[in-house]
């Protein structure tokens, strides 16, 4: 995904004629000289040569038999076969294989820790909002287990900087939330387009765009939020400058005694996935499960963006959600809290199909995955997108499935 756009547009195939020259050759018919009377019979004619396409006897004798020929047929589909196998073996295994990985009940007690978060468009800063819309989303989340707001507070520019007119009610939103919904934390969610997959966007190799972003971080802490929540896309695995940005602002939220967090890729599915992918497409889409760490690392709260996953039923999405958390789960550390996102949107384009990616399917994958994983730990969560597009189902599912314990109303 590239969440930055979607969340500023809340409420976005001879020379010759082709007369073609048939061989029409003049038949002539030359029966030699005239039988002399002694001489009996005239000999029967003999009987013409089978000519082939272009009127030559000799072609014709070199043509196949009709069995080879068959022969010939038989093997071009073998070899057909063979591919068309080689090709949708393994995809179709893979997909037997999350299917698989769906199937088993969640582990007692994988409900939510209260650690939840929700992205919001940029509406609540920009000036739509108003205090009857927060009094609405206190009555939303009264009794869930959401903590934290990613407030959309961007874009970026690409040079890391940040246009102060784009959030002129943020003072208000911080304000209203701290003293409505106290516990919740509001963050700034700070987006933007990396230069990794074309020239345009932004470029985390330069140091100055990365003390921009920091200085950018700065300014929106200044606002009252408790934190700062970046969502920079496509970040490549490996990206030492994704690294680097991540050091600098740290310590720019660490000093203000702020969060840092961050909006993750998914992990490679299959080792070494992201190399595969972009080598063949130049689009690498998912991280390494080591890089995954490395990230975690540096930050205070990462939640991975589960979703927009390819995948087509949501026997396959549930298995792949519930893969992604084991592999998130196994190297993050303690000390971070891991979020699982969750579909709230519903479009059908590629990547992403609304029948398969749910909520449901969704938080069926998160409880399996934390369940075979590390059932007890206590900072995770899951991460709601996007508050503009949520339908109420969305809602009710999120809080039967992930919030109510068992056998509650």
């Amino acid at each position: 995904m590239t969440r930055v756009t979607r969340a500023t547009n809340d409420p976005g195939p001879d020379g010759v004629p082709a007369a073609r020259q048939d061989d029409v050759r003049a038949a002539r018919q030359d029966d030699g000289p005239a039988p002399r009377q002694d001489d009996g019979p005239a000999p029967e004619p003999a009987a013409p040569e089978p000519a082939s396409a272009d009127g030559t006897a000799a072609e014709a004798e070199q043509a196949p038999p009709a069995g080879t020929a068959r022969r010939r047929l038989r093997l071009l589909r073998r070899v057909v076969l063979g591919l068309v196998l080689v090709l949708l073996l393994p995809p179709l295994a893979a997909e037997a294989a999350l299917r698989i990985n769906y199937t088993g009940d969640p582990a007692d007690g994988t409900r939510t820790r209260h650690r939840d978060a929700v992205w919001l468009g940029h509406a609540w800063v920009d000036g739509r909002k108003t205090d009857a819309d927060l009094a609405a989303l206190a009555r939303r989340l009264d009794g869930t287990g959401i903590r934290d707001l990613y407030v959309h507070t961007g874009p970026l520019e690409h040079d890391g900087t940040l246009d102060r007119t784009l959030y002129p009610k943020a003072r208000w939103l911080t304000g209203a939330v701290h003293r409505e919904l106290p516990g919740v934390r509001v963050q700034a969610w700070l987006g933007d387009v990396l230069a990794t997959e074309s020239p345009d966007g932004m470029r985390l190799e330069r140091p100055a765009t990365r003390a921009a972003v920091a200085g950018s971080a700065r300014r929106v802490l200044a606002e009252g939020f408790d934190g700062v929540h970046l969502d920079l896309e496509p970040a490549h695995s490996g990206d030492p400058g994704y690294l680097a940005l991540l050091d600098e602002v740290r310590a720019t939220t660490a000093a203000r005694d702020a969060v840092l967090s961050v909006a993750a890729h998914q992990i490679d599915p299959l080792p070494a996935l992201h190399a595969v992918a972009g080598a063949l497409t130049g689009h690498p889409k998912w991280w390494s499960q080591e890089y995954f760490g490395q990230v975690a690392r540096r930050v205070g709260q990462i939640a991975v963006m589960s979703y927009d996953t390819m995948q087509p039923t949501e026997g396959t999405y549930g298995g792949y959600v519930a893969q992604q958390t084991s592999l998130a789960l196994e190297v993050t550390p303690d000390g971070t809290d891991l979020l699982m996102g969750l579909p709230f949107y519903h479009e059908n384009r590629f990547g992403h199909w609304a029948h398969a990616e749910t909520v449901p399917a969704a938080v069926r994958g998160v409880r399996l995955g934390l369940s075979r994983t590390d059932a007890g730990r206590a900072r995770f969560g899951v991460a709601l997108y996007v508050d503009f597009a949520a339908t109420e189902a969305d809602w009710a599912a999120y809080r039967a499935d992930w919030v109510s314990p068992p056998g509650a109303a």
